[in-house]
């Protein structure tokens, strides 16, 4: 499946639901130290709920961690600041979503990381600032999935 990858999360609800995305479309979560909070914390657990078992997640010291144990072939880097969308992507398994804490997202010198291969963004209307961190990597998870016909859905 799809590899998610949280580079240094901040808000603990975001990280607990991106668990339940993880869960439920049998994709990886990749977390990139630091956190801005414990793994054990209750908010990360509450929005969790019981997922927390059902989903493969990964806690990186560093991004050069990540990279090594990862071996991506292809990262898809979402910023606002990229010009082709997230729906012009032919994504394929094993392809990492990075995406940025909130509410700076990305830094540069993450973005110029030699294993990002494209920089995308999620249309929204101009003049707002940023999807919520979970329901980004929602909305990436689910076209991508889609494009594989929702393999292994019931």
């Amino acid at each position: 499946m799809f590899r998610i990858m949280f580079y240094q999360p901040c808000i603990p609800p975001n990280t607990g639901n991106a668990i339940r995305l993880a869960a439920n479309t049998g994709c990886e979560l990749h977390l990139i130290e630091p956190l801005g909070f414990s793994m054990s914390d209750a908010q990360v657990k509450r929005a969790g709920l019981d997922y927390h078992e059902m989903a493969n997640v990964t806690v990186h010291p560093n991004l050069v961690t990540a990279w090594t144990t990862l071996k991506p072939e292809r990262v898809f880097a979402f910023t606002a600041h990229a010009e082709r969308f997230h729906t012009d992507v032919d994504y394929q398994p094993g392809d990492v979503l990075l995406f940025g804490p909130e509410p700076t997202g990305l830094p540069a010198e993450v973005l110029d990381e030699p294993e990002v291969t494209d920089r995308v963004r999620i249309p929204m209307l101009a003049g707002r600032r940023s999807h919520n961190l979970a329901n980004a990597a929602s909305i990436v998870v689910y076209e991508a999935w889609r494009q594989h016909g929702f393999a292994g859905a019931v």
